[in-house]
Parts: structure tokens; C-alpha cells; sequence
């Protein structure tokens, strides 16, 4: 799945315009390293997002095209 929709589908980023400028803008890190928003996220990768001065850091869980709201927490844990 695509950086971006992940990041709308598990509910880290309310929009995925939303994640797609935030990946062009280099404020997300996929296992360290500044990614795009069209690398494939898998299951046991580290995303880090930089909102202004705090940074969220998450595992990926689990990887699903469609989620409920209250399950969206369950595709990632904070690390």
C-alpha cells in the first residue's frame, strides 16, 4: 500500500492530500529514511512524522486497503 493512503486509511493523517504534502515537504521518515509518498509500506516498518515540533513515531502492524474508525489504532503501535 501506498505511504500516503496508509497514513489516511490507519488515521495518522486525517487526508491523504494531507499525507501526500507532508511526504513532499520530507516530514515523513519510513525506517529513517525521508520517503515519498509512493513507497510501499509493509508490515514491521518504522514511520516517523514530524508535526511542527513534535514527531509521532509508529510501527506498521498490519497493511488493509479498508479499516473501521475504531479499529484504525490497531494497524500500528507508537513506539
Amino acid at each position: 500500500m501506498r505511504l500516503d493512503k496508509y497514513l489516511k486509511v490507519s488515521r495518522l493523517i486525517k487526508r491523504r492530500t494531507v499525507a501526500n504534502e507532508a511526504c513532499d515537504a520530507g516530514r515523513v521518515l519510513v525506517n529513517g529514511k525521508p520517503a515519498k509518498a509512493s513507497v510501499a509500506v509493509k508490515e514491521g516498518d518504522e514511520i516517523e512524522i514530524q508535526f511542527g515540533s513534535k514527531a509521532v513515531k509508529v510501527e506498521v502492524l498490519s497493511v488493509q486497503e479498508t479499516v473501521r474508525k475504531e479499529a484504525a489504532a490497531e494497524m500500528y503501535k507508537y513506539l
